[in-house]
């Protein structure tokens, strides 16, 4: 019971006021006068002075002020940190992504996030850029981690997380254009396979024959970037493909790069938020992570 009457000493010495300290505390002005003229018995001292313009606090009153606001601002300190943590690890997080962002950054960083944060629960819908970017702008997701290039974005903030590069890769039947450099045209005959439309990474590349007078026109369009090495691998066709991903299917000899003489298109992955984002603790965290340089 002590502990509420200093509660309450604390707030009427704070607004200097009977009256607000009792709209503060949901409670009445009676009330509060009662406690205060109670803990002013209890400790056998007079701890305000009061008078028609209001109240002020006694030397006693004072020094026991002092010692009870440092005690007051460490609990809420306390209460501060255990909410968030409390909302931290209960937190749901909608996360919007393309496939090739997903498999480069996203999932390695998830992995960790995970290890430190295991009861946060993450929702990952899986999109193209365009989609995301749409998901995003009508509040669908939190945030979005997608790759270049981008389209109506003006409205969000972005981060670099990586760049990387897509090289043109073969199955073993056409890895006959593997002994010399070539060009853009001499591969023309060969089946190509590709995203299909509505998909940034179409549109780059459509950009980027265009670049050098060339139509693109995929034999072969898939749905998501992981369908097009199946597809390549199955000599259905050649294409595109992260580098990255490319390595180790190169060395094994599943698969072969063709060197071509104009430069590959250059690709970013950025993180995108919506501008003055209120993040929950768990999806504050969460990005803070992800767009951050390990």
């Amino acid at each position: 019971m002590i502990y509420d009457y200093y509660r309450i000493f604390y707030y009427v010495a704070v607004y200097k006021s009977f009256s607000q300290a009792a709209k503060v505390l949901n409670n009445n002005q009676p009330n509060i006068t009662r406690c205060m003229n109670i803990l002013e018995n209890e400790l056998d001292c007079k701890l305000f002075l009061r008078s028609n313009r209001g109240i002020k606090l006694t030397s006693d009153g004072k020094r026991l002020y002092d010692h009870l606001s440092i005690a007051f601002e460490q609990i809420s300190i306390a209460e501060n940190e255990i909410k968030q943590k409390s909302e931290l690890e209960n937190g749901l997080v909608t996360i919007g992504t393309s496939e090739t962002a997903l498999h480069l950054v996203l999932l390695e960083k998830l992995e960790k996030f995970h290890e430190l944060h295991p009861h946060v629960r993450i929702k990952i819908t899986n999109n193209t850029t365009p989609q995301a970017i749409n998901a995003l702008n009508n509040n669908l997701v939190d945030f979005a981690v997608v790759t270049s290039p981008l389209s109506d974005y003006k409205k969000l903030q972005k981060i670099k997380l990586m760049s990387f590069k897509e090289i043109l890769i073969s199955g073993k039947k056409y890895k006959n254009h593997l002994d010399n450099r070539v060009s853009l045209k001499d591969i023309s005959d060969i089946p190509l396979v590709s995203l299909s439309d509505g998909t940034s990474t179409r549109n780059m590349y459509e950009k980027y024959f265009l670049k050098y007078d060339l139509p693109f026109n995929p034999d072969m369009e898939v749905g998501t970037a992981d369908q097009i090495l199946p597809m390549i691998v199955h000599n259905l066709g050649i294409g595109f493909f992260p580098e990255a991903f490319a390595e180790k299917l190169i060395e094994g000899g599943e698969v072969f790069r063709i060197d071509i003489r104009e430069p590959e298109p250059q690709r970013d992955i950025f993180i995108l938020s919506k501008t003055n984002s209120l993040f929950n603790n768990a999806t504050r965290k969460l990005f803070d992570y992800i767009g951050q340089n390990d």
